[in-house]
């Protein structure tokens, strides 16, 4: 049975300039890298980036993105290193708890976000979406 996401591997077209953007704006941890690749820590999570000749640097037209957690307490310090790097944004936030919609320098839409699966639950009770259907949850899940 699956116990989780494993890690996520991003397809980049300049490897130094993506490990330098996740590390240096994002504030991933570096844990290895080589002439191809380079593994960073989010936290307990792992994103693997992976150099890729067919990489096309323009972000997808759909909704597809990845998100980090960010704590509430360091959110405006990392939003504006983001800001800082002139990150394109992408999306203003509607949703609940505060986020940032920004592109890497490969087209990657991502997302900083302050809160978690229990505040986003607490905010669908309190306004559902349109068909909203909530499975139970077991303590701990």
């Amino acid at each position: 049975m699956i116990t989780g996401i494993n890690h996520v591997t991003l397809a980049v077209s300049d490897l130094e300039r993506s490990f330098d953007f996740y590390v240096t704006v994002v504030g991933l941890t570096p844990v290895a890298k080589w002439a191809r690749g380079a593994y960073l820590e989010a936290g307990n999570d792992w994103i693997c980036l992976s150099l890729d000749t067919q990489t096309q640097p323009v972000p997808r037209a759909d909704y597809t993105h990845l998100a980090f957690s960010v704590d509430p307490m360091a959110f405006e310090t990392c939003a504006d290193a983001i800001g800082q790097h002139k990150a394109t944004v992408w999306k203003d936030n509607k949703s609940e708890g505060v986020s940032l919609y920004f592109l890497d320098p490969d087209g990657h839409k991502l997302e900083i976000h302050s809160g978690d699966l229990a505040s986003r639950l607490a905010a669908l009770n309190a306004h559902p979406y349109n068909g909203l259907e909530l499975y139970a949850q077991e303590e701990g899940d």
